[in-house]
């Protein structure tokens, strides 16, 4: 039923359709005839007369002879965008802004000391010998983080050429030095530390942890982490450590320790008192009077050379005083901190220097002990036999 009234609608509008009256002419243009209007009026334009369009205007693209101008200018632009970037805003910026809080926030890159040439300690103590064989005679000793200059490999017994620091040339074992020269590098750390106790540990962590190593005195470590009462310190075997602040001298990266009086000089010292002797040593383990002062000297802010030999020349010589009537030496010419030089008791009258004597106080010397094994105090007075050895008195401190 629905499909038969929808066909009659259909049919229905059909004829309708056909009967509907056409509208009446009532003049309206609508039914007029067109009429052409005068002039141009409605004519197409030519775009080329109008808009003065040329051929390459009337392309989308250029011509490729055109577009390299373009492209080398915009790269010369870029070009010149980098250098400024990369070049002068580096070298400006840290003189624009020098003693404000903005330069905290520039970062330099690090100025690095050392090349391939050098080497790094990465033991607590390495013997230097004359020769590349233990049983050869020890120069002196090196501390962990000290830098050396490699001067060849090759020899025997695992031992290596190198040149300290401070010009000494000897053998060191190739198994104690490491390539890797970053933990010794200033500019690659925060903070700078001197050992000033007579040795420190060095553990695994800020607390409750194992030991890595013990470090001795006068030795120099670099850390990155400061915290309450410990340091964070990177190693020469590649491993970061954690040591106490007490017993340490906390310095600026590029800063040496302070020259302080002889009181220090001296208690320092005498913190060495019954250690073991050693010839050449300079740690508690095994030291030596040369490398007893060496050390001292070096982390109360004095440096000295590691070497008897040398040391002869340092600070002042003492004019020594006698009594005029019994012509005694008056032992309080002799004051505490200097150096006493002596020579062989085998050969009376030698002026060579065969050991050295350090003065704690008014007749006392910090010296080898005559049986030779340990470091001991030792008084004299004007009628001992150790002032007639006395060869050359030094003074460090005025």
């Amino acid at each position: 039923m629905k499909q038969e009234s929808r066909w009659f609608k259909q049919v229905k509008l059909k004829v309708t359709s056909v009967f509907r009256k056409k509208p009446k002419d009532d003049g309206v243009a609508g039914n007029a005839p067109f009429i052409e209007p005068a002039g141009d009026y409605g004519k197409a334009e030519d775009l080329a007369n109008v808009w003065s369009l040329d051929k390459s205007d009337s392309n989308v693209s250029d011509d490729a002879s055109k577009r390299w101008p373009r492209l080398v200018l915009a790269g010369s632009i870029f070009v010149v965008i980098m250098l400024f970037v990369f070049l002068v805003l580096p070298r400006v910026l840290p003189g624009f802004f020098k003693n404000t809080d903005i330069a905290l926030f520039i970062e330099k890159a690090p100025i690095l000391i050392y090349d391939d040439s050098y080497r790094v300690v990465k033991v607590s103590a390495s013997s230097v010998m004359s020769k590349p064989d233990i049983s050869s005679s020890r120069i002196t000793q090196l501390l962990m983080n000290e830098p050396v200059h490699f001067l060849g490999d090759g020899y025997e017994n695992g031992y290596v050429l190198i040149r300290t620091m401070d010009n000494i040339v000897g053998y060191v074992k190739e198994s104690d030095l490491n390539a890797d020269m970053s933990s010794c590098e200033p500019e690659l750390h925060r903070y700078k530390l001197v050992v000033a106790d007579i040795s420190k540990r060095v553990m695994s962590h800020a607390s409750n942890g194992t030991l890595i190593c013990e470090v001795t005195m006068d030795t120099v470590l670099f850390a990155d982490v400061k915290r309450d009462e410990v340091y964070q310190v990177q190693l020469p075997n590649g491993q970061n450590g954690w040591i106490s602040s007490s017993g340490v001298v906390e310095l600026a990266i590029d800063e040496n320790p302070e020259e302080v009086g002889v009181r220090y000089f001296v208690s320092s010292a005498l913190t060495m008192v019954n250690s073991t002797y050693l010839d050449g040593g300079i740690t508690k383990r095994g030291i030596s009077m040369q490398g007893l002062v060496y050390v001292a000297a070096g982390v109360n802010g004095i440096t000295i050379p590691r070497e008897l030999k040398d040391q002869m020349s340092v600070g002042t010589m003492v004019t020594l005083e006698y009594d005029a009537v019994t012509e005694d030496l008056l032992i309080e010419s002799i004051q505490p901190g200097d150096l006493v030089f002596l020579s062989d008791p085998y050969r009376p009258g030698s002026k060579d220097a065969y050991e050295l004597a350090l003065c704690t106080d008014t007749g006392v010397l910090l010296m080898r002990a005559t049986t030779g094994t340990s470091i001991k105090l030792c008084k004299f007075d004007a009628h001992s036999d150790l002032v007639k050895r006395i060869i050359v008195v030094r003074r460090l401190f005025s």
